[in-house]
C-alpha cells in the first residue's frame, strides 16, 4: 500500500509538480489550494505526512499546522515557503513542525526530505512499540503448553499475518485481550497502534462518538474535536472487547467502516481509514442474531476468522504454570513456599472465572498470607471446600474413567436428547453455545 502524502500550495504550477514528483517516488499524493481544502481532505483521509506552504490566502500554514495537530499528534508536517529565513524556521518547529524547507527546492531534495520523513515516523513508531513491549511484558504474556492452547496458538500464528477480521468467543477471563495483542503483535501491524475498548463500559449515547469522533458543536459538550478510536488505531489494530454489548443501532456504521474502510465523525465528514478489526465476546452471538439484537451481516464480516479460547478447566497441566508466573508477577518473595495441597486444590476447582479469577486469587492470598507459606487456610472458602453433589447421575466403574470420555459421553447424550440442536442442547448443558460449539471441535463430534 503507498503511503499517502497531503500538499497544500496555492501556487498551482508548484503543486502539480510536486505532485509529480512524489508521485514518480511512489507515493500516493492528495493536493488542496487552500487551507480549508487540505484540512477538509486531511479529515477524510488521515495522511500521515502533510506538506503545507506557509503563506497562503485564507487560513496560514501555521494555522493548519495547529489544527492537524490538535487532530492528530501523530502527523507529520512539513513546512514550505519562499521567505526563508531563522525566525520563520524555529517558529515553525515550535508550533510542532517536523521540517523546514525553502523555496526554491530540487526534486532530490523533496524526495530526500519525505523519505527522512517517514523513516523517522517509523523509528519514532519503533520505538512506541518497543515501549509498550517493555510495559506489557509480564501483563500479556501467553502461559501455557495443554492441547487446547497448543491448538489455539497454531490458528493464531496462521491469521496473526493475515489482514481478516478475528472474532474471539470464550468465557469470562479467559485472556481474550491477552491473544488480540498476540495477533497483532504477529501482523505486519505491529508497529502500529493497539487500540481496545471495551464497548460495555462506554454509556449507549456515547459509544458512537467513541469509535468514530466528533467535531466541535455537533451536540451539547461537544467543545472541541475528538478523534475516535478508529482514527486512533489508523495503521494499527483496534480491539473492541465485548462487541455483543453494541446497540443495535450502532452496527450498520460498524459494518460500513469494515467493508468501506472510511466512516463518519459525528457532525463531520467521511474519513478514510486503515485498521484492522479484532472483535471479542463471551456471549453467543449466533443465538444474538436469532433473537434480533445483532446484525447477521455484521457477524460474518467480524468473524472471518473464528476462534475460540477453552476455558481454564480444559487446560490440562496448565494450572501450574500459572500459578508460578502469578506468583512471579506478583513480586512474590523467593522464600514464599507453597504447600502441595494449595496447587493440588487448585487443579480441583472449576474455575468459573477461568484465569482472571485465578490471578485475583493468587494476588490475594500473597497479600493476606500470615508468613512465607501458603496454606490451604490461605484459600478462599469456595476454593478450600469441595461440597458432593446433592444428586449422583454418574455410575463409574471401579477401575476408573477418562475425564475426557466422561465429557464426550455427555454432549453426545445432549445432542441426542435434543435431536442434534445444538442450541438447545447447550441450554440443556447449562453452557454458552460456543462452548459447545468448541467441545464438538475437540472431540469430532458429528450427527453420524
Amino acid at each position: 500500500m503507498k503511503k499517502k502524502i497531503l500538499v497544500i500550495d496555492d501556487d498551482v504550477s508548484l503543486r502539480r509538480v510536486v505532485e509529480f514528483n512524489l508521485d514518480q517516488a511512489g507515493y500516493e499524493v492528495l493536493s488542496a489550494g487552500t487551507g480549508n481544502e487540505g484540512l477538509e481532505l486531511f479529515q477524510r483521509h488521515r495522511p500521515p505526512l502533510v506538506i503545507t506552504d506557509v503563506q497562503m490566502p485564507g487560513i496560514s500554514g501555521y494555522e493548519v499546522l495547529e489544527k492537524i495537530k490538535e487532530a492528530d499528534a501523530d502527523t507529520l508536517v512539513m513546512m514550505i515557503t519562499a521567505f526563508s529565513s531563522v525566525e520563520n524556521a524555529v517558529e515553525a518547529i515550535k508550533q510542532g513542525a517536523y521540517d523546514y524547507v525553502t523555496k526554491p527546492f530540487s526534486r532530490d531534495q523533496l524526495v530526500l526530505a519525505v523519505a527522512k520523513a517517514f523513516e523517522y515516523r517509523g523509528l519514532r513508531r519503533e520505538n512506541l512499540q518497543l515501549k509498550t513491549a517493555l510495559e506489557d511484558k509480564g501483563g500479556y504474556e501467553i502461559i501455557g503448553n495443554s492441547k487446547a492452547m497448543e491448538r489455539l496458538l497454531q490458528r493464531v500464528e496462521k491469521v496473526a499475518s493475515s489482514q481478516v477480521s478475528v472474532l474471539l468467543s470464550g468465557e469470562s477471563g479467559t485472556g481474550k485481550e491477552v491473544i488480540a495483542r498476540a495477533l497483532h503483535r504477529g501482523s505486519e501491524r505491529s508497529t502500529g497502534p493497539f487500540i481496545a475498548v471495551n464497548c460495555a463500559a462506554i454509556p449507549k449515547d456515547l459509544i458512537e462518538s467513541e469509535l468514530f469522533g466528533h467535531i466541535k458543536g455537533s451536540f451539547t459538550g461537544a467543545i472541541k474535536d475528538r478523534q475516535g478510536k478508529f482514527s486512533l488505531a489508523n495503521g494499527g489494530t483496534l480491539f473492541l472487547d465485548e462487541i455483543g454489548e453494541l446497540p443495535l443501532e450502532l452496527q450498520p456504521k460498524l459494518l460500513r467502516a469494515l467493508q468501506e474502510h472510511e466512516f463518519e465523525p459525528v457532525g463531520g465528514q467521511t474519513e478514510s481509514v486503515d485498521v484492522r478489526v479484532i472483535a471479542a465476546t463471551n456471549r453467543d452471538l449466533e443465538i444474538e442474531m436469532e433473537e434480533g439484537r445483532f446484525r447477521e451481516d455484521l457477524y460474518y464480516r467480524l468473524a472471518v476468522v473464528p476462534l475460540v479460547l477453552p476455558p481454564l478447566r480444559e487446560r490440562e497441566g496448565d494450572i501450574p504454570l500459572l500459578f508460578d508466573y502469578f506468583l512471579r508477577k506478583h513480586e512474590a518473595s523467593a522464600t514464599v513456599v507453597v504447600d502441595d495441597e494449595v496447587l493440588a486444590q487448585f487443579n480441583k476447582y472449576a474455575w468459573p472465572g477461568n484465569v482472571r479469577e485465578m490471578e485475583n486469587i493468587v494476588e490475594q492470598m500473597l497479600i493476606l498470607r500470615q508468613d512465607d507459606r501458603l496454606r490451604i487456610d490461605d484459600l478462599p472458602a469456595r476454593i478450600s471446600r469441595r461440597g458432593a453433589p446433592a444428586n449422583g447421575v454418574l455410575n463409574l466403574p471401579d477401575e476408573g474413567y477418562s475425564l475426557e470420555d466422561l465429557e464426550r459421553e455427555a454432549v453426545v447424550i445432549a445432542l441426542k436428547k435434543c435431536n442434534w440442536n445444538k442450541t438447545k442442547a447447550a441450554e440443556f448443558l447449562r453452557i454458552p453455545r460456543h462452548t459447545l460449539l468448541y467441545r464438538l471441535e475437540k472431540y469430532a463430534i458429528h450427527p453420524d
